[in-house]
């Protein structure tokens, strides 16, 4: 699994971790019912302590988005397409939020924001990043 670690990242190693797979699951690059490999596996591959792998594998499974059987594994949890919906919804209105203030504190219009979201758009379209 290709996960980036990036030490000079004030983000937790765990969180890393656990924000790359979840992207995984969420963008459906990770399949439900895959599954993932063993904690011990994971850590010696990203060169971590199995503690930081596991840390990460629980608050998956804490977040519903994995679930681990004893003795067979960690599997990609069957999603709940709203509930991961929404969360998703709620990052980009609270990153909306930051950007609209933003905005007014430098005297930049809604249209300007609206200009460079199309342009954003379009790039990303072009790159096949957004569909």
């Amino acid at each position: 699994m290709d996960i980036i670690i990036s030490n000079s990242s004030n983000t937790p190693i765990y969180e890393q971790i656990k924000e790359q797979i979840k992207n995984k699951i969420v963008s459906n690059e990770l399949k439900t019912g895959e599954l993932l490999p063993s904690i011990r596996t994971l850590a010696k591959d990203l060169r971590i302590s199995v503690i930081t792998t596991k840390n990460a594998y629980e608050e998956l499974e804490r977040e519903g988005y994995v679930t681990t059987i004893p003795g067979k594994g960690t599997y990609v949890a069957s999603k709940n397409i709203e509930l991961i919906r929404e969360e998703q919804l709620q990052k980009i209105e609270g990153l909306l939020d930051t950007a609209v203030s933003i905005a007014k504190i430098s005297n930049i219009s809604k249209k300007e924001i609206e200009n460079m979201l199309e342009i954003i758009y379009e790039e990303d379209n072009e790159n096949g990043t957004i569909d």
